[in-house]
């Protein structure tokens, strides 16, 4: 269950692997420099937030992670969470909720969810990722444009409305620098893709702004001094009420550091061939963050596009990913005060990009392709992550998500009532089968697919088929992968109401895991073991008995 990548391959690290990890960890830790700093201030945080963070998480995914290339840090996908907290709960609300949202993680890794949450419908993340893509953008338009105007609305289109009314304090100069940036961020890696745009684009901005002084708003004009230090976090305000309060928060957090984090690895693994542990990077991704709060950090996950950064420069080991969360230590302790003159356009336009880069626009028109069910769950989850808040729009995804399994679970159960002639064991593995005449008075229910709750009206409208009442009743069970509670009260009741007509029931070919279920009910002993049969054919020569006693 758990099982860290870098504990299993620690014994058989060589040189030439440590080379590799050292190059791609140490173009990794300059990318997610001003990444770290960019998502700290959108999340309302000190900017040193986003650096301790990006230390802790990055050094203990890579450590305790199930993926041998997966980058962890802050992320994208959590800045709008994050924020909102922040501004309901202060800073200390974000420790409690990303606390609280790591003992989630290791709950989930210990309930081995870590498989079920990679199957989350694509339409569901689509819609998360792009009401969060569409989000982040218009959190950035008001420091982009070099507005100073206090009073933004928290809802984007409340942000909308405030930037219209406000377009005559718009900084020319800061939207001057804020799309240079923005510019080099996106075509930079057309000159030079060894080192990343973003980073030349803030540079570049920096420099910029120095030498001609030029009057636009920096991370030190805005936040004063950059503490460059762990800070051990007191909670002095932690009570029952807040912690319920902050439970669906940080649920949300979990929810999303989940998806992120093993759709990382999922992708990872397409590239390098190699096989994650999900629910070991579940646990992973808990204690990273239990730990980041803790020290004066906030949230984080893995992240895509430093994990694919990662592979793309030679990264091969969990080492990669500790090199980088030191590149980043080295900064944050040495270089740290030459942030506060990044100026915030800068960042804007870095985060602009990376907001465009999360709206995944092009799957989100490939889904408005497909199927109504699809379309209708795809926007419903968009508009409730931009209207209504992910704190709402999250469980109802995964709602959502069950109701869609349920009805493609469904979709693929089916139920036939046969009464002349029924298809023998070797019907379905190859074309040597032949047909089994059934004797008269006798009637085969044959399952197709789980029995359970959700295909309870199928059973009953397959009932409504009976025109004679039959004396014997076979329900052939060896495509029923599993039965559950309300599908065994389904047969008990088909049972009963079967013996008051006097009519006999006989199971055919039930799975173990179905039998396993009846026996724990005692269903088993209800039929008796003399009419639970192997197959079909053993089924119709008992039914044969029972016509002739």
């Amino acid at each position: 269950m758990f099982q860290p990548v870098l504990f299993s391959i620690i014994k058989k690290y060589k040189k030439q692997l440590f080379l590799s990890d050292l190059t791609a960890g140490l173009i990794v830790g300059i990318v997610a420099l001003p990444l770290a700093i960019a998502f700290s201030i959108a999340s309302g945080v000190p900017p040193e937030t986003g650096l301790i963070t990006a230390v802790v998480i990055g050094f203990l995914v890579s450590f305790f992670g199930g993926s041998r290339v997966q980058i962890g840090g802050p992320s994208g996908a959590l800045i709008v969470v994050i924020y909102g907290i922040m501004q309901q709960f202060g800073f200390e609300g974000v420790v409690i909720a990303s606390i609280m949202a790591g003992i989630l993680l290791v709950i989930m890794g210990l309930l081995r969810a870590g498989t079920v949450i990679q199957f989350m419908p694509y339409p569901i993340v689509v819609g998360f990722t792009s009401g969060i893509a569409l989000m982040i953008f218009s959190g950035q338009v008001q420091d982009f444009l070099g507005i100073d105007v206090a009073g933004a609305p928290s809802e984007p289109l409340g942000k909308w409305v405030f930037y219209f009314q406000n377009l005559s304090e718009v900084n020319l100069t800061a939207t001057l620098i804020g799309m240079i940036t923005l510019l080099i961020t996106l075509f930079w890696y057309k000159i030079y893709r060894k080192i990343p745009g973003s980073l030349v684009g803030i540079v570049t901005a920096t420099l910029l702004t120095l030498f001609f002084g030029l009057e636009v708003e920096t991370i030190g004009s805005r936040f004063g001094t950059f503490s460059a230090s762990f800070q051990l976090v007191g909670f002095s305000n932690v009570s029952a009420d807040l912690l319920q309060q902050l439970f669906i928060p940080a649920f949300t957090l979990a929810m999303l550091i989940s998806i992120e984090s093993l759709l990382s690895a999922i992708v990872a693994d397409g590239a390098t061939g190699y096989r994650h542990r999900p629910n070991t990077e579940l646990m992973a991704q808990g204690i990273a963050n239990i730990c980041a709060p803790l020290l004066g950090g906030m949230a984080g996950s893995g992240a895509l596009a430093k994990t694919m950064t990662n592979i793309r420069n030679g990264g091969k080991t969990p080492v990669a990913g500790i090199i980088h969360a030191i590149v980043i230590l080295f900064f944050m302790l040495f270089l740290g005060k030459l942030a506060m003159y990044i100026p915030l356009t800068a960042l804007a336009g870095v985060l602009i990009v990376v907001a465009y880069n999360m709206s995944e626009w092009r799957s989100f028109k490939s889904i408005l392709k497909s199927s109504r069910g699809e379309i209708a769950v795809l926007l419903t989850t968009f508009l409730l992550t931009v209207f209504i808040g992910l704190n709402f729009a999250l469980p109802f995804g995964i709602i959502l998500a069950m109701i869609l399994f349920i009805k493609r679970v469904m979709e693929t159960t089916d139920i036939d009532v046969l009464r002349s002639e029924v298809e023998d064991e070797k019907s379905h593995v190859s074309d040597d089968f032949e047909t089994l005449q059934i004797p008269r008075r006798v009637e085969v229910f044959q399952i197709k697919g789980p029995f359970f709750f959700g295909i309870a009206n199928k059973f009953e409208e397959a009932e409504k088929e009976i025109h004679e009442i039959p004396k014997v009743r076979i329900i052939r069970m060896r495509r029923v992968p599993f039965i559950d509670s309300t599908g065994l009260k389904n047969l008990r009741n088909f049972i009963s109401r079967s013996q008051k007509h006097n009519t006999r029931v006989i199971l055919s070919g039930v799975t173990p895991k179905a039998l396993k279920a009846m026996e724990k009910d005692g269903l088993d002993q209800e039929i008796g073991r003399q009419n639970i049969c192997e197959n079909i054919e053993k089924s119709l020569d008992r039914s044969r008995e029972i016509l002739m006693g």
